[in-house]
């Protein structure tokens, strides 16, 4: 028979969490949707995919923001050498005026 469904602590041991950051998640609004038949928490298993595709593409979303920030940091990033001669020739107009 091919279950449809997960309880807490089935989920919980799939992840590798405690049942409790489970709980935590349901009062918090996060994770994944979940249903409440009397008393008893389920998690369908097509919404618990549905939760786990998610979270890979934010986990992709978030490294490839990353890598673009280190990108454009690294363009930005002066020539100390460079810096120092600017600074000079700065202070050196403030002298002649």
């Amino acid at each position: 028979m091919q279950r449809h469904c997960l309880n807490q602590k089935e989920l919980a041991r799939r992840w590798g969490i405690s049942h409790r950051t489970l709980e935590r998640w349901r009062y918090t609004g996060q994770g994944p949707v979940f249903l409440k038949l009397g008393g008893r928490v389920l998690y369908r298993l097509a919404d618990v995919e549905t939760f786990e595709q998610s979270q890979l593409q934010l986990a992709l979303t978030i490294r490839n923001a990353i890598a673009r920030a280190e990108r454009s940091s690294r363009r930005l990033t002066a020539d100390p050498a460079r810096a120092a001669n600017q600074t000079a020739a700065v202070r050196g107009a403030h002298r002649a005026c």
